[in-house]
């Protein structure tokens, strides 16, 4: 199997938003990838998952260490995505791959969008170490010059991790109650205080934020400073592992509890951006986030297709029966809609890096809009999937418990749900984010009318008292994500009819259509080619078209 070849989606994606270098640079890296991640990478990640680390806290001879050892299979993941394909590395230094410049984000992102669907937990550090290497890079280039290459390394025996701490006991989401005191030492600063959330503490590079003294109350008194693994000097930093965490999902990387004792740290940038800088780290981890559950969301359609292939119920395949066909049928749009709207938001993040304004301001508001709504999504999905398998799927034999596990972790790090609706509405007050969504997103024809509408719906919102926009922001941000999705979903069947002649792109952009409008009528006609829809293949442009009278019925 190939989980490239197997996704009906990524390819003719590809073929629209990239170029055509970029395009066939990129072929090669899909077919090895997608054969590894079906392959090796998954009975990797199977065992990682199954041997998660450990933290050793002393050496034998009573020497306080707090390293972490992990199972061979983590290494061996880990080798994959830093080292073979350099996902990490990718949008920070040229040559990657053979690129001539850095690697667009969209093709950063469709590979590791390969690589989550056998290997979750590996994509939290992966995304750190790749946000460290941006941050340091905007803001503080001079300085870190050796850390962003050794963060942007391919070589195993040069290659660094990074990692960010910026949760403590008191202060998930309000960051501005963080304790930890930076003091100043003359030629560096020291950091005491306790982080409760800390993910790859044994990281070579950590950021993290602490509190600057005569800075101020809240966010504004907080610097951001660079806490390295080693000090100068080569020996241990003051960084001690308290425990790692018991978690429900992404075993196979380490996450923990950890004190900062007088910890050697160096500033990043100015001290008083320090907040504005997390919060750049922050936004590219969510959108890893939503790239990540669209992975989930994808690997748990294909199990449910090829399971209801093969599994024969009074006398015929589950996948012929139609209520599990009308079950499948929205899984299988969403998780098409979802890649669309990932790498849409890529396309645009690689805009923004090179300087358009206009691009920054969209994916600003695209980045939590994903994230709101497809990490949710994937709860979903991935627990449909379960049940479609069965009572096998409950089973740790099978990959489902994982999935499972694992999707639930996207609605909550990086900012839970309700945290990420109201940054959807911080942008709307800001900058009338919804009206940018309409004036990118709304000229289509067959989206015009439901943008019109929504932007009618943002205003009044707007209007509310403040109590009530915050009550309401979340419905109103998955309507928005949704019909950015169809739209994209339009795009591409434009794209494909003109390219290709095939029209199951269209059919796919009509039935997410019908669905939004009537959710609980799925339209014969995709019913009808559900196979095309979940494995690809060829429908002609005058069968595609059959939903849109659906549509229009639904909506009358």
């Amino acid at each position: 199997m190939n989980f490239a070849d197997r996704d009906p989606a990524l390819r003719p994606l590809l073929d629209r938003v990239l170029s055509a270098d970029d395009r066939a640079r990129v072929e090669p890296l899909l077919a090895e990838l997608g054969e590894l991640a079906a392959g090796e990478l998954d009975r990797q990640a199977a065992l990682a998952d199954a041997n998660p680390p450990q933290l050793v806290q002393y050496a034998p001879d009573g020497t306080r260490i707090d390293e972490i050892a992990f199972h061979p299979a983590h290494d061996r993941a880990a080798a994959i995505a830093y080292e073979r394909f350099g996902l990490a590395a990718m949008s920070h230094r040229p040559g990657v791959h053979g690129w001539p410049s850095k690697v667009p984000h969209t093709v950063k992102y469709a590979l590791s969008y390969l690589y989550v669907q056998s290997e979750f937990g590996m994509a939290c550090p992966l995304s750190m170490t790749d946000s460290a290497a941006r941050i340091l890079r905007l803001f503080d280039p001079e300085r870190y010059a050796a850390e962003i290459a050794a963060l942007s390394s391919t070589d195993p025996e040069l290659r660094a991790t990074g990692a960010m701490f910026m949760t403590e006991k008191q202060g998930g989401t309000d960051v501005g109650l963080t304790e930890t005191v930076a003091t100043d030492q003359g030629g560096h600063w020291t950091l005491t205080g306790k982080k409760w959330f800390a993910s790859n503490p044994g990281a070579d590079v950590i950021l993290t934020l602490a509190r600057v003294p005569g800075q101020g109350e809240g966010t504004r008194g907080l610097g951001m400073f660079l806490v390295p693994r080693l000090r100068p000097d080569g020996t241990r930093n003051a960084i001690r592992i308290d425990r790692l965490k018991d978690k429900l999902g992404s075993k196979s990387i380490a996450s923990g509890e950890v004190t900062l004792d007088e910890a050697y740290a160096t500033p990043v940038g100015q001290l008083t951006d320090g907040f504005r800088q997390m919060a750049e780290m922050l936004n590219v981890s969510r959108l890893s986030n939503a790239m990540r559950a669209t992975a989930l969301m994808r690997r748990a359609v294909r199990e449910s297709v090829d399971h209801t292939r093969v599994r024969h119920v009074f006398g015929k395949p589950l996948f012929e029966q139609p209520l599990m066909r009308a079950t499948l049928l929205p899984m299988i749009i969403d998780t098409e809609a979802a890649l669309h709207l990932v790498v849409e938001a890529a396309a645009r993040l690689t805009e923004a890096d090179a300087g358009d304004a206009a691009a920054r301001e969209l994916v600003r508001v695209l980045t939590p809009l994903a994230k709101h709504t497809l990490c949710k999504r994937a709860r979903t999905v991935t627990g449909e999937a379960m049940e479609i398998r069965g009572g096998n799927g409950y089973i740790e034999d099978w990959v489902n418990p994982r999935l499972v596990r694992d999707a639930h972790l996207g609605s909550i790090w990086e900012g839970s749900s309700n945290v990420i609706a109201l940054d959807v509405l911080r942008c709307m007050r800001r900058q009338a984010a919804h009206r940018t969504l309409v004036g990118t997103y709304g000229d289509r024809a067959e989206t015009r009318e439901r943008w019109e509408l929504l932007r009618k719906k943002g205003d009044a919102l707007l209007e509310l008292p403040s109590e009530e926009q915050e009550m309401r922001i979340g419905r109103y941000a998955d309507e928005l994500t949704r019909a950015v999705m169809e739209t994209l979903l339009y795009d591409q069947a434009a794209h494909e009819a003109r390219t290709t002649g095939n029209g199951r792109a269209l059919l796919v952009a009509r039935t997410c259509t019908a669905l939004l409008d009537d959710p609980d009528t799925p339209p014969r006609t995709a019913l009808d080619h559900l196979a095309e829809l979940a494995e690809g293949g060829h429908i002609p442009l005058e069968t595609a078209e059959e939903p849109a009278a659906h549509a229009r019925a639904a909506h009358a």
